[in-house]
């Protein structure tokens, strides 16, 4: 493939070359029914559109609203034209750019956190050291055995990378996380 040719098959690379690529957090306000998600996440994988975390939960049980969180990767003009193709979906009813917005009001990214359940072992000279780790990150220990430890930490995605990372060479067992859920401050809602 020459320099000029760009490939297909992905929306990435309907924008010129010189076109930035952003993380971007959107929130979608959804009817709660079967098969929303599916065609939301459907938008996404038919045009090549790639999805680094996604959160569903209904949040206004009333009437019967879940709220979608998608954190994607595109230039402005793929981000513009997810957020477009989103707000054509029937059952949703508001699409948010949370960064977008968070821009808007002076700040540099919504709030954002992850939670994640993390088992560790911990034996010998190494549980002393899990347990320190464990409370510098503020992890609670949620289940513990002479074996080993399961901790739950919240806080931003970088956090929850970081203790990964200083717990992998100590007997990293297993990761769950949940995504990321996030808002933007101040009194206005989505």
């Amino acid at each position: 493939m020459n320099a000029h040719q760009q490939p297909t098959g992905s929306a990435y690379f309907i924008s010129p070359e010189t076109a930035k690529v952003e993380s971007h957090t959107l929130s979608v306000l959804v009817t709660n029914e079967p098969g929303v998600l599916a065609r939301v996440i459907g938008l996404f994988s038919g045009r090549g559109y790639n999805i680094e975390s996604l959160t569903v939960s209904e949040t206004e049980h009333e009437s019967h609203l879940s709220r979608i969180t998608i954190v994607t990767n595109g230039t402005p003009t793929v981000l513009e034209q997810i957020k477009a193709q989103l707000e054509r979906i029937v059952p949703v009813h508001r699409v948010v750019d949370l960064t977008v917005r968070a821009g808007q009001l002076g700040q540099e990214r919504p709030i954002e956190r992850e939670v994640a359940l993390i088992k560790v072992a911990g034996t010998g000279e190494g549980r002393a050291e899990v347990l320190r780790l464990a409370d510098a990150f503020q992890a609670k220990v949620v289940d513990a055995t002479v074996g080993h430890f399961i901790f739950e930490i919240t806080g931003k995605s970088s956090k929850i990378d970081q203790f990964v990372a200083v717990v992998k060479p100590l007997g990293l067992i297993e990761v769950c996380r949940t995504g990321i859920a996030a808002m933007n401050r101040g009194p206005q809602g989505m």
